[in-house]
């Protein structure tokens, strides 16, 4: 019954019961119905812009060369809609949480998967990886080194000390977030200050206030849970000290602007090692595993532990081939930090290697570095990239350029030949059949369309595609 009230809301345009739904009741927002139709599928046959929004923005699938992808945008009522769902063609990051940073973090927290330490508070026990906690804590640092040396379970029995407080105060080392009940704050504050995270108590101290005030002035009102946002910036700076303290020592040039410089003996306590043209890497399991299906594949289901570490016996090592450690280092940023430097020179082995590696988020920044360097000289060769690495938005942008280049590419063969390759790739295609790489540049010509100089124009352009079309043995 919730799959059906899902379908009829979405022809209602209903967005609050649709989200009551998805929310609430957590039904699938890529449902079925006998006729194969989705929700966002309905919303954008009735015309429900808002609703599509909320569709997309919650994971309904739509992505460029799929079924769902074109009915969706060939059945839109609106070209609004139809606009939207061009710039979606390419999954979100939050959508795609796998990759999304954020939410691996909280996942490695939350399944405690490859941790090497466990934290016991008045009986609860808590998963934790040393890596992480000793990136975010000079405190933990300290202890692991001294007091908890060589432990892996540590007891803590200090009456003071909360289990729902540390588990929030993991939280915002893991993510940078906390959700906490607001009866547990002092707690929180007293760990932080226990901790010496001064970044902490200082949000802590700023939100109170803020609630404060807030609950103040509206009389009524009643905060139970105070939330703190992420700090990406500095949760990401945190995080890249484990990437470079996974570097060879002869290799960590120029790394002096993070928080404090790694030296040879900052414990980084890894547990696997890359090797990549002779230098070794240590690095840490969870981070490869909680990004990558590939590296997951690798580490947990087909790695046989051969070689070891002669420094470090308890450290295997893997061999990675068809990489250089100049790329090695930018992928490792990219595992680590969530980012990486990209430049024309290494653009597309990145790209390749985000491929080959299966790291969605890899592959966007990529597209969105290629995206800089589009122009006239280049837009076919791109094009050829984008769609062959499936960067829809990349490719779309590609295909803007050519409409409002149009009357020069008729005169390259190589434009000529790109549409062919395209139509061939229409399984069963007919003759009237359409091209997909010429129906989206005839949408970017007549699109936006208002003046009668620009109705002309759009004319023209249309007229050349055209003949180009007729000169090749192609109609559509």
């Amino acid at each position: 019954m919730d799959g059906y009230e899902l379908f009829s809301s979405c022809k209602k345009g209903d967005v609050s019961r649709v989200r009551y739904l998805v929310e609430e009741r957590d039904v699938d927002i890529n449902l079925r119905d006998k006729w194969d139709c989705t929700p966002l599928y309905c919303a954008c046959l009735c015309g429900h812009e808002e609703l599509v929004q909320y569709l997309l923005a919650h994971g309904a699938k739509c992505e460029a060369n799929t079924f769902d992808g074109e009915r969706c945008v060939y059945g839109s009522l609106k070209d609004s809609i139809r606009r939207l769902l061009k710039e979606h063609k390419c999954i979100t990051a939050k959508t795609m949480q796998r990759d999304y940073f954020d939410y691996f973090l909280h996942m490695i927290l939350e399944q405690g998967q490859h941790s090497d330490v466990k934290f016991m508070i008045h009986g609860e026990i808590f998963l934790a990886h040393r890596c992480v906690l000793s990136a975010r804590s000079e405190y933990f640092t300290t202890m692991f080194e001294t007091k908890w040396k060589g432990k892996n379970l540590i007891t803590l029995k200090h009456p003071l000390i909360n289990p729902a407080a540390f588990g929030a105060l993991l939280q915002y080392i893991y993510t940078g977030r906390m959700d906490i009940n607001v009866s547990f704050i002092e707690d929180c504050r007293l760990l932080a200050k226990q901790c010496k995270m001064d970044d902490l108590t200082e949000d802590l101290q700023h939100k109170c206030k803020q609630v404060y005030e807030y609950v103040s002035n509206k009389p009524g009102i009643c905060v139970k849970v105070l939330t703190l946002g992420p700090h990406s910036d500095r949760l990401q700076e945190h995080m890249l000290q484990l990437a470079v303290g996974a570097l060879p020592a002869e290799l960590r040039v120029g790394c002096g602007q993070l928080p404090f410089i790694i030296t040879d003996d900052y414990p980084t306590y890894p547990d696997i090692a890359f090797k990549v043209e002779g230098y070794n890497f240590l690095c840490h399991k969870a981070f490869f595993c909680g990004r990558s299906d590939y590296f997951k594949a690798m580490l947990e289901d087909h790695f046989s532990e051969g070689e070891i570490l002669t420094t470090q016996p308890n450290v295997p090592v893997l061999t990675l081939h068809n990489i250089s450690y100049e790329v090695f280092i930018c992928l490792l940023y990219y595992i680590y930090g969530d980012d990486t430097e990209l430049f024309p020179d290494n653009v597309l082995d990145m790209l390749y290697v985000a491929d080959m590696y299966l790291l969605p988020g890899l592959k966007r920044l990529c597209g969105a570095a290629l995206a800089k360097t589009v122009c006239e000289d280049n837009v076919l060769e791109i094009w050829k990239t984008a769609k062959l690495f499936s960067l829809s938005r990349l490719e779309d942008q590609c295909k803007e350029l050519m409409a409002k280049i149009i009357e020069k590419l008729v005169n390259s063969a190589e434009f000529a030949e790109m549409i062919q390759e395209d139509a061939r790739s229409v399984v069963d295609r007919q003759d009237m059949d359409s091209i997909p790489l010429v129906d989206d540049i005839r949408y970017h010509i007549t699109t936006n369309v208002q003046t009668y100089s620009a109705i002309e124009e759009a004319n023209q352009k249309l007229q050349v595609l055209e003949q180009l079309l007729v000169s090749i043995g192609l109609e559509c």
